[in-house]
């Protein structure tokens, strides 16, 4: 009521009488404690609707909207809203009733809008002209003019007609069916993008950690019946390429029916490390055959394990990373079992220091698959399911076809064979080579047995890296799907990039650094192998830091590989990871930390025809005592450059103690900073390419 006495004097103010002043709207943005995006909630109607009945009309919007409320969490009120306004001329409910043709305003079919009657009627293609819009109607549409110039479009062609049938009637007519399919296989395309790209921008809004909604350390995507990834959002390429594994390996142990939703994070099981937990839910067409899979993959940044932010440097087993989630059902048949969920985070040796933000960023997850799989089945009812799973195919063929077209530009037969080492001396080979058949052979053979450490990989990660390179040797403008696979023979002998996983965790090799660093020197050398670029930083740079009470984690950019023709990037992340780092504002206000440096490492690229990009500078001031871990690598050799091109920079780091002492830190370290210590990250720079003149 205050404010709309104040709306209502600040409109008296402009001469406006109180009888001629009305209320056009109430309402009010909230949302959940930890998330940043609001709901807009309308209180029309409310009368004396306060406290909580407002936070329970809230829940009710959210649950309609993402068809889930995540669990008991606080309801905050970010903004309260009036809308007052003059009170209009017009009264009653505005009419549409038809009362003549308007005629064109000329030979462009253009209308002005002032123009218009209330009753007229356009038919399109048309154009409607004010000063300060331009509305198209398109060709099979008609707009009405209501009685207050409110225009309205109708829809003329009969509803439900299918996408491309206006294309294939085009081409039908012209004996051009051929050019009638790569239009639909346009659209088809497109739809597929669309629908993850929804899915991770409600994962975002809806996600309440930092990592997610700040960092995107997340992936969606699309998998065909067969459990094949068929489209994805721009999101982390090292989770993209290993989702189709994940779907397969999880629904050849789990029978998942129309409902089912199945959560792991086994490495064993297409998984990369134990922070990366998938969600899995199959998508079935109205008829009940299966259209495919929706899959999601999100970083928690705590999941349990020997040290707070679940990437122990120390590690030597999974059991000590965290807690391991072999594939089970989190819903069955729509029902969530959050319980169970809750007691598996919180149990065992090493439990989740965070359950409930794990518990609301799979609330988020599981909103982001209903989304994908609601579009998915409207995009069937409109569609046909069979022309979904038709395009499905046809989009991997066109994959299949780019990279065929690239190996043909690949100049001979021989074989290329490239080879580097992680910090430890632990060797990365690959050797790759094309077939009489045009078949493409990548093997592994000569990298390092099962590592000690955490540095081991899984056949997953290792595929997502190939997936990635054939991407970008293919050149084309398409999703990064499994056809780019299909004419690829890999080869992953047992040892660090295959590991055996037994039942028991604590017999099992821990991975959580294969993720992240190992599989970004499976990309340089397989890049190197094909001469596209030289080594880029080679890591993500991982920083992990937390207490008791919160985890952080963070990847941090260096510089990219320079290539033929083109210089690397200073300050990105490359390859493998993809995702930001988190807003400075952002990780003061919510973190005991202080950034005190955040700038480019000058000089730190390799020399050479074309130069390797230069790494950052990152230093950042605890406010609290924090466990500190890094898990990275280039710290002991710099970026190899290509074809005569220099090394960068290697990377460094360490802690400045309160004192003045120094503690220098390894490439994987770990260490306990107290308030008022300062951590400095020096990152790795790409190699450069071609002899410097």
């Amino acid at each position: 009521r205050e404010l709309e006495t104040e709306a209502g004097s600040a409109l008296a103010a402009d001469g406006v009488a109180a009888e001629a002043v009305e209320v056009r709207r109430r309402e009010a943005e909230l949302r959940f404690d930890g998330q940043e995006s609001v709901l807009t909630v309308n209180l029309d109607g409310a009368g004396a609707l306060v406290g909580e009945a407002v936070a329970e009309r809230f829940r009710e919007a959210y649950r309609r909207r993402y068809g889930h409320v995540p669990g008991d969490r606080a309801v905050e009120l970010v903004t309260l809203r009036v809308v007052v306004s003059e009170r209009r001329g017009g009264e009653g409910r505005e009419r549409f009733a038809a009362a003549g043709e308007a005629g064109p305003a000329g030979r462009q079919r253009a209308h002005a809008r002032e123009s218009l009657s209330p009753g007229m009627r356009l038919a399109g293609p048309t154009l409607v002209q004010d000063r300060f819009s331009t509305l198209f109607i398109a060709e099979g549409w008609t707009a009405v003019v209501g009685s207050e110039g409110t225009i309205r479009l109708e829809r003329a062609a009969a509803p439900g007609a299918r996408i491309g049938a206006a294309a294939e009637t085009a081409a039908g007519a012209d004996g051009d069916g051929g050019r009638a399919e790569v239009v639909d296989l346009e659209l088809f395309t497109c739809r597929f993008l669309a629908l993850v790209d929804e899915m991770g921008m409600l994962l975002q809004r809806c996600a309440v950690s930092v990592n997610v909604k700040e960092r995107l350390d997340f992936s969606c995507a699309l998998l065909d019946p067969d459990g094949e990834l068929v489209a994805n959002a721009p999101h982390i390429p090292v989770h993209l390429g290993a989702l189709g594994e994940c779907v397969r390996r999880v629904r050849a142990v789990l029978d998942l029916a129309p409902g089912d939703i199945a959560i792991t994070n086994h490495p064993g099981y297409g998984g990369s490390h134990l922070p990366d937990v998938t969600l899995i839910a199959p998508v079935y067409a109205a008829d009940g055959s299966l259209l495919g899979y929706v899959a999601n993959r999100a970083h928690h940044a705590e999941i349990g394990g020997a040290r707070p932010g679940s990437m122990p440097p120390g590690a030597a087993s999974l059991a000590e990373e965290g807690v391991v989630i072999a594939p089970r059902l989190l819903m069955r048949g729509g029902e969530a079992d959050w319980e169970g969920l809750r007691r598996l985070l919180g149990g065992g040796p090493f439990p989740s220091r965070a359950v409930e933000e794990n518990i609301a960023d799979l609330h988020a997850q599981v909103a982001a698959l209903r989304c994908g799989a609601d579009a998915l089945e409207r995009l069937a009812a409109d569609a046909g399911a069979d022309r979904v799973r038709r395009f499905m195919r046809l989009l991997k063929d066109r994959a299949a076809a780019a990279l065929a077209a690239a190996l043909e530009r690949v100049p001979h037969r021989g074989e290329r064979r490239a080879a580097d080492a992680m910090d430890d001396g632990s060797p990365i080979v690959v050797t790759v080579r094309k077939t009489a058949g045009e078949r493409l052979v990548v093997d592994f053979s000569g990298t390092a047995p099962v590592h000690p450490g955490n540095l081991n990989a899984t056949p997953a990660i290792v595929r997502s890296a190939v997936i990635y390179v054939l991407r970008l040797l293919a050149g084309a403008d398409l999703p990064l799907n499994e056809g780019l696979m299909r004419d690829v023979d890999l080869h992953i002998p047992p040892g660090m990039l295959a590991p055996d996983f037994p039942d028991d965790p604590a017999a099992c090799p821990a991975v959580v650094g294969g993720n992240v660093e190992t599989s970004q020197r499976v990309v340089d050398v397989l890049l190197t192998a094909l001469g596209l670029a030289a080594c880029s930083q080679g890591t993500m740079n991982n920083v992990i830091f937390g207490n008791a009470h919160f985890s952080y984690y963070e990847t941090v950019a260096g510089g990219s590989g320079a290539g033929p023709g083109f210089p690397g990037e200073d300050a990105v992340h490359c390859h493998m990871t993809n995702t930001a780092i988190t807003d400075a504002e952002v990780l003061e206000h919510r973190l005991p930390v202080r950034l005190e440096r955040f700038a480019v490492r000058a000089g730190s690229g390799g020399a050479g025809r074309w130069r390797g990009g230069c790494g950052v500078e990152r230093v950042l001031r605890f406010l609290e005592s924090v466990a500190l871990s890094v898990l990275t690598q280039r710290r002991v050799r710099g970026a190899p450059g290509l074809d005569g091109g220099e090394a960068g920079a290697p990377g460094r780091q360490w802690l400045e103690r309160r004192d003045g002492a120094r503690v220098d830190l390894g490439p994987i370290d770990g260490v306990e900073a107290e308030a008022g210590d300062v951590f400095h990250l020096l990152t790795p720079g790409g190699g450069g390419c071609g002899a410097d003149a």
